[in-house]
């Protein structure tokens, strides 16, 4: 599981106060403080696609479902809500197709799964 924006960011803030006590070693104080710019810059790119992403994602999964992706909100929430459930009606209709043997059926869902992998690849990402 991905931790979101929220809780990366207190954990930061518990790190910097950890690394503000004069006690703190020098070592351990630039360790943390590197740590601390690299989880920040991932933070900022993720934060800066995660709706676009999400309306992106849902849309798509819509799409192989024939159902209609809710936009009523663009919220983070709403839209992380929205993709639950759809993602939920995806496992379900892969489930199906791949009892009827549906082929086309499965490698559209694949190819959806691969492309919603490739959106939220990160600009550090090896692979």
């Amino acid at each position: 599981m991905t931790p979101d924006i929220p809780t990366v960011l207190r954990e930061l803030a518990g790190l910097s106060l950890r690394n503000a006590a004069p006690e703190t070693p020098e070592g351990e104080r630039q360790n943390a403080l590197t740590l601390a710019a690299m989880l920040l810059g991932v933070a900022a790119e993720v934060w800066d696609s995660a709706a676009e992403n999400l309306v992106q994602e849902n849309r798509a999964i819509a799409v192989l479902l024939g159902d209609i992706a809710s936009e009523a909100s663009l919220r983070l929430s709403a839209l992380r809500a929205e993709n639950a459930r759809l993602r939920g009606l995806l496992i379900a209709a892969h489930i199906a197709a791949e009892e009827a043997g549906d082929v086309a059926r499965e490698a559209a869902i694949w190819a959806e799964l691969i492309a919603s992998t490739e959106r939220r690849k990160l600009s550090i990402s090896s692979i």
